[in-house]
């Protein structure tokens, strides 16, 4: 296993980390097998566990707590706040009000005494930045976490996130979480040269492109969009959807191309992210051991630039075969007034 530091913290993590999306009952529910995979991982040379108090209703959270007892001091231990935590009003977000509470039930859940690194899982327009970016620093302060980072934040508002911490003496986003994949290469454009500009780690996620890019789902093989990755979201497997014809034809051509180097499909797709020289780690979400171990066995694999440039030629620079985020949105896309004039405005005019 390979290690980089993260961002400018100081602190060294494996360039692939374990993440815990499919751990409880979106995937696994089976928390003794789930407990074997974090410790499988970590006997491998993985020693950064990303999880999210939103993942499985905070079973994830309970289920690496259980996994890291006895091996906490071994492990950077990174965990997200922003999406609702049950019903009523004030239960997510990027207040201080409910990072001070969110932050404990995370403790609470991990079984942990502090988080090495706690990220804003997306932006949250009704909060002004400063009072985020407040409460963040004082946890720090407080010794509850060592650092902090954002997750899918687009580039201006990292941008933004940094001046306002300069001009305010609060702590910064010290890392980023995006989507990246063979299929999606959107943020090359501006997310990845700001945030190594501003010397930020960055932690991908989806480098399996939510699955696509496992070797399961290629073009004349029919597709059961009931069961697996295609049952959470049919649109992006359907081969009849004329969206995904060209994802589709970039994986046969991927796939010959790991043929010709020897390897596989999804070890190809996890060498491509951390070529980039502004990523740290790239974030594998196995539900099963046989899935870890697949995508481990390719962890020594590098890309030259041969290989590179032929990836360019198959999906572009800067390209995005799909949308890799589908369940946010900016609300500047969401909400239609907010790209609309009022009424009476459209009417003076």
């Amino acid at each position: 296993m390979r290690y980089r530091v993260l961002g400018g913290t100081g602190i060294e993590v494996s360039v692939y980390a374990l993440g815990t999306m499919m751990f409880g009952a979106v995937g696994n529910p089976d928390h003794d097998d789930c407990v074997r995979i974090v410790h499988a991982a970590l006997d491998r040379g993985v020693n950064l566990v990303d999880t999210a108090d939103m993942y499985s209703a905070g079973e994830s959270e309970r289920i690496v707590g259980r996994a890291l007892r006895g091996r906490r001091d071994d492990v950077v231990l990174a965990t997200k706040v922003h999406f609702p935590m049950g019903e009523g009003r004030n239960r997510g977000g990027n207040s201080r009000r409910w990072i001070l509470r969110a932050v404990h039930e995370s403790l609470r859940r991990l079984d942990t005494d502090w988080i090495d690194l706690y990220q804003v899982h997306r932006p949250d327009h009704t909060t002004d930045v400063e009072e985020t970016l407040g409460v963040l620093s004082d946890l720090v302060r407080a010794g509850t976490i060592r650092a902090f980072g954002c997750s899918t934040f687009p580039a201006e508002e990292i941008v933004e996130a940094r001046h306002v911490a300069e001009r305010r003496g609060l702590g910064r986003f010290r890392t980023e979480q995006p989507p990246y994949s063979l299929l999606a290469r959107g943020i090359e454009a501006d997310v990845l040269p700001v945030c190594q500009r501003h010397g930020m780690g960055v932690l991908v996620w989806s480098p399996l492109a939510a699955g696509f890019l496992s070797g399961r789902y290629r073009q004349g093989r029919p597709v059961d969009l009931t069961a697996g990755r295609p049952a959470l979201t049919p649109a992006r497997f359907d081969p009849a959807a004329p969206g995904n014809a060209a994802k589709y034809a970039a994986v046969e051509q991927l796939a010959e191309l790991a043929g010709e180097l020897g390897t596989t499909l999804p070890e190809l797709a996890l060498a491509f992210p951390v070529a980039h020289p502004a990523v740290t780690s790239a974030i594998l979400g196995p539900r099963t051991m046989d899935q870890l171990d697949a995508l481990l066995a390719g962890a020594a694999l590098t890309l030259d630039d041969a290989t590179l440039d032929r990836i360019d030629e198959i999906v572009p620079p800067g390209t995005n075969l799909y949308a890799p985020d589908g369940v946010w949105r900016p609300l500047a896309l969401s909400d239609p007034s907010r790209r609309r004039r009022p009424p009476a405005d459209r009417a003076a005019a």
